[in-house]
């Protein structure tokens, strides 16, 4: 998810209209990883699917289902957690515009993981069957889905690095280094997510992250709650250093289909 800069409060009174969604063709046809994909494949598969809105903190599906739908992010937050009892660990937090572990869905296997919105989301729920039916039968949608599924491997391999090449101090550090990098000209940051669940995407225990964060102050950052103030942003960089594979986002391209 992405840091925000610290808002101006809205103004007393302020209750702006809510803005009406657009129809749900016309949103699948602006992602931009499906520009090849033909409008009919499109129109096709928002006929065989809901808009499906949830709170945050709603549960979309449990590991071990069966996928019925293909659910696709169009708005919000989900996280994908790995459950074991009581224990959960974060594997990955999903932005907009990615289906949610296609790979199941495809397969007809079953979800590796929970899945739970972090804010409130809207999601496309896409009838299983369609989709892979689409998936099928429409190349250029075939290659958009292969590009998304080679992102989100890319996503878990940069990851499994970032847990196993660093230590707890670097993957923190580098963690608090990209949120500043992406607001260059802010001083104030706020933390996108919870400290606990920042914790279960880094590796680490709650304890951990909590006494990493105060050593941050010789690095050129402060931490108060959920605030990060820059206090010397040259300090950080020469301390820690963003690897482009690790830390840098991975894009999804698909390749174009061939003219018939």
């Amino acid at each position: 998810m992405e840091a925000m800069i610290l808002p101006p409060a809205p103004p007393i009174g302020h209750n702006p209209r809510p803005v009406p969604e657009p129809p749900l063709a016309e949103t699948l046809s602006r992602i931009p990883w499906l520009r090849h994909v033909r409008t009919a494949t499109i129109e096709h598969l928002a006929r065989q699917a809901v808009l499906h809105r949830v709170p945050a903190g709603s549960i979309l599906f449990e590991q071990s289902e069966i996928p019925t739908f293909a659910p696709w992010l169009l708005r919000g937050a989900v996280e994908l957690v790995g459950v074991e009892g009581d224990n959960e660990v974060v594997i990955e937090t999903v932005q907009p515009f990615d289906p949610l572990l296609p790979a199941a869905v495809l397969n007809r296997q079953p979800f590796l993981t929970r899945a739970r919105a972090l804010e409130p989301s809207h999601l496309a729920l896409i009838q299983a069957d369609t989709f892979r039916d689409a998936v099928a039968s429409d190349h250029a949608l075939c290659l958009a889905i292969l590009a998304c599924e080679a992102a989100q491997f890319r996503r878990q391999v940069k990851q499994a690095k970032n847990l196993k090449l660093r230590p707890a101090e670097d993957r923190v550090g580098c963690y608090l280094l990209s949120l500043v990098e992406r607001h260059p000209e802010a001083t104030t940051i706020r933390l996108p997510i919870e400290k606990r669940r920042i914790a279960g995407q880094l590796g680490m225990t709650r304890e951990t992250l909590s006494r990493t964060l105060a050593a941050m102050a010789k690095h050129g950052l402060r931490i108060a709650g959920d605030t990060v103030t820059v206090t010397d942003a040259a300090t950080l960089r020469a301390r820690f250093h963003l690897d482009p594979l690790i830390d840098a986002p991975e894009p999804i391209d698909p390749i174009a289909p061939l003219a018939p």
